[in-house]
């Protein structure tokens, strides 16, 4: 049996010291959100309780789905390096990007070149994305929708070139045995979609989905606990989404705090897949299990 534990969006607070020549682009929007909205909404303890509560599942793999940072300042970007070491050594955990860790030109890069093999793994053609980790008989694979957008978009994009790689990796991995789980920030299934925040490049995901199939779709983006699913060959494709991990109780805009832990194992020819969620209630002070199900 493998256990995989999923956590998503992270943004670590407080924000460091923003200077004002960070805020000459995107930035400045950003920065006003986060001081009008987003600073209570979104805090370090409720962040360090769930993961005091993840690490205790001494899962064998953790994914974790972007949004580690909330503007991409450097010093965010070395912060959220050190948060990754924290939470464990790189072998047991990767990281897909999310849209506020691509926020500006540039910082992307920074941030591969800080989080360094928490953000890497076996790729195709030199690219690096979609990138693999092997655990067991499980395969993660890491997409990148991270891209830096114009103010008040909170898009990502998947293209072609991305697709088929992604298709290539999906074959391989099929042919070997894997359970393939497939990461990605935004939400590739049409029900989430919208304008201003969804993922370009949604129909592209799907159909590579549908040609080459996979056991499971984690992704984060919305701060909303979500269960859908996408057509593969032959069945369903489960489409899981996690609640912001560092979301206080009491918000109005995201669920609470919470994490997903799948158990995964070889049943003959086929999976079973079990999902628990664990996290804070609207009321009450303890995490709790939330919910389970059986996907496979």
């Amino acid at each position: 049996m493998i256990t995989l534990a999923h956590i998503s969006d992270i943004h670590l607070s407080p924000l460091p010291a923003v200077a004002l020549t960070d805020l000459f682009s995107k930035r400045i929007t950003g920065y006003l959100n986060w001081k009008m909205m987003r600073h209570d909404a979104l805090n370090s303890e409720t962040l360090g309780s769930l993961v005091e509560h993840l690490k205790q599942q001494n899962a064998d793999f953790t994914a974790v789905t972007g949004d580690l940072t909330n503007l991409a300042l450097d010093a965010e970007i070395t912060r959220a390096g050190q948060w990754l070491k924290d939470l464990g050594s790189p072998e047991r955990i990767c990281v897909a990007p999310g849209n506020h860790d691509a926020y500006v030109p540039g910082a992307l890069e920074a941030a591969q070149e800080q989080w360094g093999p928490y953000i890497t793994g076996e790729t195709l053609d030199r690219a690096d994305f979609p990138y693999v980790r092997r655990v067991g008989e499980m395969a993660i694979v890491t997409c990148s929708s991270a891209v830096p957008t114009r103010p008040f978009l909170a898009i990502g994009r998947f293209e072609e070139q991305q697709a088929d790689r992604l298709g290539r990796i999906l074959s391989i991995l099929k042919e070997a045995g894997y359970f393939r789980v497939v990461l990605i920030h935004h939400p590739p299934n049409a029900e989430l979609q919208h304008p201003s925040f969804g993922l370009k490049g949604n129909k592209i995901f799907r159909r590579v989905i549908a040609e080459q199939g996979a056991e499971l779709v984690l992704h984060g983006h919305t701060h909303r606990s979500s269960i859908h699913s996408i057509g593969g060959p032959g069945h369903e494709v489960p489409v899981i989404g996690v609640a912001a991990a560092s979301a206080a109780q009491g918000g109005t805009l995201d669920d609470p705090a919470r994490y997903n832990l799948f158990r995964i194992e070889k049943n003959g020819a086929g999976w079973t897949c079990t999902m628990r969620e664990f996290g804070f209630q609207r009321l009450g002070q303890d995490i709790v299990m939330r919910l389970q199900m059986r996907i496979y």
